[in-house]
């Protein structure tokens, strides 16, 4: 059996001097206004796993009414979701990630982040494909207010 989630995330844009996209911290002029370190990468793909297991989706798992994930490593919410994954009977199929942005540029940082998805899903980095996308400069990403992500997973019954 196989299941299918989509998962997407949003973030505005406020002060700071990076911002951490899959796991990895990317230099920038302003940084992402979030509960934790608002890696739009993984929240997207927290929410294509939870949404492929009927679980909800990362505000569930990780209130941000909850102080314990004040600026937390969203990373630590993605093995929380592939533990998930595997109690259910699951494993990763292949997951695809898409950043929207018109700014940072993602692609020199692609190969770190796919390293990083790949070893806290515990899978092969062949099944994590992250790529990046601008919106033309329409809409809060083309007008640099923010950025987003979105993620499709496949996850099969082991």
């Amino acid at each position: 059996m196989m299941r299918i989630g989509s998962g997407f995330d949003v973030h505005a844009f406020g002060d700071g001097d990076h911002v951490v996209l899959g796991g990895v911290r990317v230099p920038h002029g302003r940084g992402l206004l979030a509960h934790s370190d608002g890696d739009v990468v993984i929240h997207a793909l927290c929410d294509a796993i939870f949404g492929a297991l009927a679980l909800g989706d990362i505000g569930r798992h990780f209130p941000p009414t909850d102080a314990r994930w004040r600026d937390a490593d969203s990373r630590q919410f993605l093995r929380h979701a592939a533990a998930l994954a595997a109690r259910h009977g699951y494993a990763l199929g292949n997951a695809d990630v898409t950043v929207i942005a018109e700014a940072p540029r993602v692609g020199p940082h692609v190969q770190a982040m796919r390293e990083n998805l790949a070893a806290d899903l515990g899978c092969d980095i062949d099944r994590i494909s992250v790529k990046a996308t601008t919106t033309e400069t329409l809409g809060f990403c083309g007008r640099a207010e923010g950025m987003a992500a979105q993620a499709c997973v496949l996850l099969e019954r082991v």
